[in-house]
């Protein structure tokens, strides 16, 4: 994508492309977010207005998703997602990743390819409390859009040039990468040990 056409219409496309990948459209939400953070660390464009965005995008998409999966979402998901590699099997297996894990799932699953295009329309399939889903969806947005969003303008603000950045932007990728794994095993440990604990009663 042209830097000059990132510069006069970052905001927008941003808003627009984030929101779609949220509810079920692959799109590459992540790496406009990251390339516009990258700009904003520069002073090409307002931080302020790209974390909003990306926010806003990402919230909303993930509302629209859940409508989409209250409402017939099973076999839109089973009509068209072999056209992205998704059938009944791994249908399957994120609502049962949904059903143990709930609202973690909603949270974290924006930092995964896949799940994070999925994650609304299966809270919506499986009849995750709206109110519930409401706090996970806007917990994760934040939570995403701050580690891909501040973490990206940071190490951009550390870089000498925009190209510059571009070609250390992998570092950052792998860095936070490990970062929310990490937290994934601790929050899967964490319930590991309270379920087995609650056998042991």
């Amino acid at each position: 994508m042209p830097h000059e056409f990132l510069r006069d219409y970052g905001y927008v496309m941003l808003f627009c492309v984030v929101l779609a990948e949220s509810f079920g459209i692959p799109a590459p939400g992540q790496t406009l977010l990251i390339g516009t953070a990258l700009l904003a660390a520069h002073g090409e464009l307002n931080l302020g207005v790209v974390l909003a965005a990306a926010f806003a995008g990402t919230g909303l998409g993930g509302i629209i998703g859940y409508g989409i999966g209250h409402h017939g979402g099973r076999r839109v998901i089973l009509r068209f997602g072999r056209y992205v590699r998704i059938g009944k099997p791994e249908l399957q297996r994120m609502e049962d990743y949904f059903t143990r894990y709930g609202s973690w799932f909603v949270v974290f699953a924006r930092f995964f390819e896949v799940l994070r295009q999925l994650n609304g329309i299966v809270a919506g399939i499986v009849d995750m409390p709206l109110r519930a889903f409401l706090l996970s969806n806007f917990a994760g947005a934040a939570l995403w859009v701050g580690v891909w969003g501040l973490g990206s303008w940071r190490l951009g603000k550390q870089m000498a040039s925009y190209s510059d950045v571009i070609q250390k932007a992998t570092a950052l990728v792998v860095v936070l990468g490990l970062a929310v794994l990490l937290v994934l095993l601790g929050v899967y440990i964490k319930h590991r040990w309270r379920k087995g604990g609650a056998r042991r009663r």
